[in-house]
């Protein structure tokens, strides 16, 4: 099958897919006009793809070397997570005293809330106590019930934390089969997302032009619905992975996986996807993540910040055209941004 076919099948089988978990919103009211029936159904998908930004001399010394951003910080709730809310509520079923619950540090917090109010569905987010406090605001704004745990932002025990009590309230028999968890951490729906959509928006954006794909990782989910997809429509292309340099970070809602025992490796991560792993450090990161809304006026978060110094500056080839996910925008990360700087002096 040629690479065209088979770019044509994979949309085709996106669009069926949508449509299939999503029958009563997939198709707005005027999508000519830009007219919806819910903000839901602005998630986006291969025919209403996030937009790329393509990095300037300034930033990007490499003259053989074209990256583009993809901006996920467009979605209608501000981050990549958008993708996956929708994907994992699609595949629940909910009864009528049932409410959602989920462990998050923020983004896909905030997306299942949004979609939640929009669908009129109860939910209480379990959050890291180092979340952003930008975050923790949005998630009180959206009315959701927010626990507040002791726990790093990169746990090593997925069984304590913020996990641990969405665990304990859904399986425990004191709550009656009360919460229902999407588990973004396990959920295999959280890599759909990606392969329909996120992958298939990529390769049509480049025209299938594309050398090297970069993203965090965190639930693994991006890195491996993308990876797949792209693999499947040329294995040459590279996939480079972006994780801190240290277990005790700053990079919200990234996880460090060199190192990890088998038993705490992110369970929907594929590691056979990776042809490459850069660390990064928190300054590194914040310090990109400043350069890029300096020199390009992108206004990003410090995990695209990460992302942006292991394309530029990490031991990967610069040449040929690299894609780099920006998971979402600076707004939330103000404060953090504000914390570093006053540091710098």
């Amino acid at each position: 099958m040629s690479t065209h076919t088979s770019q044509q099948s994979a949309c085709t089988a996106t669009t069926a897919t949508v449509t299939e978990l999503n029958p009563d919103r997939t198709v707005p009211r005027d999508a000519g006009q830009r007219v919806y029936d819910s903000i839901v159904d602005l998630a986006p998908n291969p025919d209403n793809p996030t937009p790329m930004v393509r990095l300037s001399k300034r930033m990007n010394p490499h003259p053989d070397f074209e990256v583009l951003v993809k901006l996920e910080g467009m979605n209608p709730f501000g981050s990549i997570k958008d993708r996956t809310a929708l994907f994992m509520l699609n595949g629940l079923q909910l009864g009528p005293d049932q409410a959602l619950v989920e462990p998050s540090a923020g983004n896909t917090g905030i997306a299942l809330a949004a979609m939640a109010n929009a669908r009129n569905l109860p939910i209480e987010i379990a959050v890291p106590e180092g979340t952003p406090e930008e975050k923790k605001a949005l998630l009180r704004f959206l009315g959701a019930e927010l626990i507040e745990v002791e726990d790093e932002l990169c746990p090593l025990f997925p069984t304590e934390g913020a996990r641990g009590v969405v665990k304990s309230m859904v399986e425990s028999e004191a709550y009656g089969g009360r919460y229902v968890s999407p588990n973004q951490y396990e959920n295999e729906l959280n890599v759909e997302a990606h392969y329909r959509t996120t992958g298939p928006e990529i390769w049509r954006q480049t025209g299938g032009r594309i050398d090297s794909f970069y993203a965090s990782i965190g639930t693994g989910g991006t890195i491996s619905g993308v990876g797949r997809y792209l693999k499947e429509q040329n294995p040459d292309i590279r996939i480079i992975g972006v994780e801190p340099a240290s277990r005790q970070h700053s990079l919200s809602g990234l996880k460090r996986i060199t190192g990890l025992p088998e038993e705490h490796y992110p369970k929907i991560l594929d590691p056979d996807l990776l042809d490459d792993l850069v660390s990064v450090s928190d300054e590194e990161a914040f310090s990109a993540g400043i350069e890029a809304a300096r020199r390009d006026g992108l206004m990003v978060g410090p995990t695209t910040g990460a992302v942006l110094h292991a394309a530029l500056h990490g031991d990967t080839p610069k040449n040929g055209r690299a894609v780099l996910i920006s998971a979402d925008n600076a707004a939330k990360y103000v404060s953090a941004y504000a914390s570093f700087l006053a540091r710098q002096g």
